[in-house]
């Protein structure tokens, strides 16, 4: 580990939780979860030595990208309609950021709801908001009230658990709350290595560090933080990659690596940059050892920096924070810097042609936080978007 940081790449942890796990071979998490109490010390990262040979050497699914036919998803979602407000019925939370679609009912939650995060509170004064509401995925729904708490404080990103679990970065309480469907608190995940967090994803791909994970960046230091699930549940902290750009900005302005994706069939995890608009591809990340890629600018280095990828650089990128996986695998950007006017979402393949750029509001600039992506093809693909002008949550359609 380089000499100027004294976090530890593994940590040793101590957690009284709900079970997320008794995983099984293939790497899925039980949805039939119960209490359970586990202490454990977090193994040591194992030396590049020891590990498979795959560690330093790309398979083909993980290198190669599917045929891009250069047709755009997004030209042909021509139609916006209003989900519903995303503001806290109690306290008037507002400013939704993090974005999920749930895939299981459970607690309060039903498959199908739009679970998102508030960053400010009723005063709209950035990063004060502690809240998680739901809406159904209908035109003209109420935002419902799932979990509130300190640990939420500035809110940036959402993700859950194939058991209905949710996992939030909260930038401004700098920690990583686990919250139930039923809205209680499981734990914030304490002593893992949080500087502001800000991106969120789950990937079930299983490793040397647990049979799925959840990946965590940090707009504090540039750091991407895999979270490994074993049994128990006990978790294993490693950063696998150093160096992401970060502009050191206050709550409301806030830029760094974020809008992270997780793309199973090639074991790929895509991380946007607004503070350098950028987007990176970490292939066969399951496989990245701690302190496995540094990242300088827009090459990299380490251990595994082969298996880090700059997929699209510069204009019209602006202020990226947010983003969406596409069922066909193409990427949707959000851009938070963009003129009054503008709210642009820019469509990128992932050998990185640009395929489409489109305003969605028209009203003040950098209303684009939280986007996900629903649908089996091109032509059921949903795009639901938030939209802090208006508090609300958003859906692009056919």
């Amino acid at each position: 580990m380089p000499s100027s940081t004294s976090f530890p790449t593994t940590l040793t942890a101590a957690l009284t939780l709900l079970a997320l796990t008794s995983c099984s071979g293939s790497g899925g998490m039980s949805t039939g979860a119960s209490p359970v109490v586990g202490t454990t010390t977090m193994p040591t990262p194992v030396p590049m030595s020891m590990m498979d040979q795959s560690a330093t050497r790309l398979s083909s699914s993980e290198e190669n990208d599917d045929p891009v036919d250069g047709s755009s998803v997004l030209k042909q979602l021509g139609q916006t309609t209003t989900i519903g407000s995303t503001v806290d019925p109690l306290n008037g939370d507002q400013n939704p950021y993090g974005l999920a679609v749930a895939s299981v009912s459970a607690g309060s939650i039903q498959s199908g709801d739009l679970v998102v995060c508030n960053f400010n509170n009723a005063a709209n004064v950035q990063g004060t908001g502690t809240t998680i509401v739901a809406l159904h995925p209908q035109p003209g729904s109420s935002p419902r009230r799932v979990a509130q708490n300190a640990a939420l404080l500035g809110c940036t990103e959402l993700a859950l658990a194939p058991n209905g679990n949710i996992w939030a970065s909260a930038f401004a309480a700098n920690d990583n709350p686990i919250f139930t469907p039923g809205g209680t608190l499981v734990t914030t995940l304490p002593g893992g290595p949080w500087h502001g967090p800000f991106g969120q994803t789950f990937a079930p791909h299983g490793g040397s560090f647990g049979n799925a994970a959840f990946y965590e960046s940090n707009a504090g230091d540039g750091t991407i933080v895999r979270i490994g699930i074993n049994p128990g549940p006990h978790f294993a902290f490693q950063i696998i990659a150093r160096g992401f750009a970060v502009n050191h900005g206050a709550p409301g302005s806030i830029l760094g690596p974020s809008g992270l994706q997780y793309d199973e069939r090639h074991d790929r995890l895509y991380i946007v940059d607004g503070a350098n608009n950028t987007l990176v591809a970490l292939r066969g990340v399951s496989k990245i050892p701690a302190d496995g890629v540094i990242v300088n600018g827009t090459s990299f280095g380490g251990p595994s920096g082969k298996r880090a990828r700059l997929i699209f650089s510069g204009a019209p990128l602006n202020g990226p924070i947010s983003s969406a996986l596409l069922p066909d695998g193409h990427l949707v950007l959000g851009n938070t810097l963009d003129a009054s006017g503008l709210n642009l979402m820019v469509e990128i393949a992932p050998n990185g042609r640009l395929l489409d750029v489109k305003n969605v509001d028209t009203g003040a600039g950098g209303a684009l936080f939280g986007m996900v992506a629903t649908g089996h093809s091109n032509a059921d693909t949903k795009l639901y978007f938030n939209d802090d002008n208006d508090n609300t949550v958003k859906v692009l359609t056919p």
